[in-house]
């Protein structure tokens, strides 16, 4: 059978994982496969080097560069093709939604927001988090984890990292108000963010915590917020159950 040589197959630069890190190591791969994918440096039509190949240029396991390259495959940015290979097809699409917090749309809409707080602790800041806050890698954060319920059910599972020294937060604090409004009475106002909303299928342990089946549809946001000044407030890393959650846009013509 003749081989498809078409599209030669791009190695990837060694990606800087953080095993300490709580973002998982899949995560943080794809996190970085995603910024060499939207910088050009993997082209559209390129072709991924197989995963035994790849997990060993990476420094990670096989599992690991497959859940990845899975992310990326659900995400829209690879294709898997028979007697080709895993190709780029194109970077995600961005487009800008309001800049609010969960928790405050759902006050707006009356749907009884409730807030478990699942972690919070200091934490050394992984690549792609300090990178997002404008920090030098390890520089501790501020870490949070929390599980949000409207009307009762669970709806989104929510990591955030906050610069230290930022504002002092309290579990208490974190289950009755929301980030964004704990943000502003501290006298930081969000004023500018950059998203990117995504989708994917939910693993073993986000199934459990959110009430759904395994594989089930997840709506992911990623975001960084700034203040007036310039200067970065926060990194969120959140998933919604699909089937309880949309992002709604408002668009008009250039």
């Amino acid at each position: 059978m003749a081989r498809d040589l078409s599209a030669p197959r791009t190695p990837v630069r060694p990606v800087e994982v953080d095993r300490s890190s709580p973002v998982p190591l899949y995560f943080q791969v794809a996190t970085r496969l995603q910024e060499l994918i939207e910088a050009g440096e993997i082209g559209v039509g390129a072709r991924i080097e197989n995963e035994v190949d790849l997990a060993e240029r990476l420094g990670v396991s096989r599992p690991t560069t497959r859940r990845a390259i899975q992310y990326l495959v659900e995400r829209g940015m690879l294709v898997r093709k028979r007697g080709v290979g895993t190709q780029v097809v194109h970077p995600k699409v961005r487009r800008p939604v309001e800049l609010s917090s969960l928790y405050d749309d759902l006050v707006s809409t009356d749907r009884e927001p409730r807030t478990e707080v699942l972690a919070l602790k200091v934490v050394p800041a992984p690549p792609e988090v300090a990178g997002a806050l404008e920090l030098s890698p390890g520089t501790e954060v501020t870490w949070i984890e929390r599980l949000r319920h409207a009307n009762g059910e669970p709806l989104a599972l929510m990591h955030n990292a906050i610069p230290l020294g930022l504002l002092h937060l309290e579990a208490p604090d974190l289950a009755a108000h929301g980030l964004y409004e704990l943000l502003r009475r501290a006298g930081y106002q969000p004023r500018t963010a950059t998203q990117v909303i995504g989708a994917r299928a939910a693993g073993a342990a986000e199934a459990r915590v959110l009430r759904e089946r395994r594989g089930a549809s997840l709506l992911t946001m990623t975001r960084t917020a700034w203040d007036v000044s310039g200067r970065a407030l926060e990194y969120g890393a959140h998933v919604y159950r699909a089937s309880r959650y949309s992002f709604e846009l408002n668009l008009t013509a250039g």
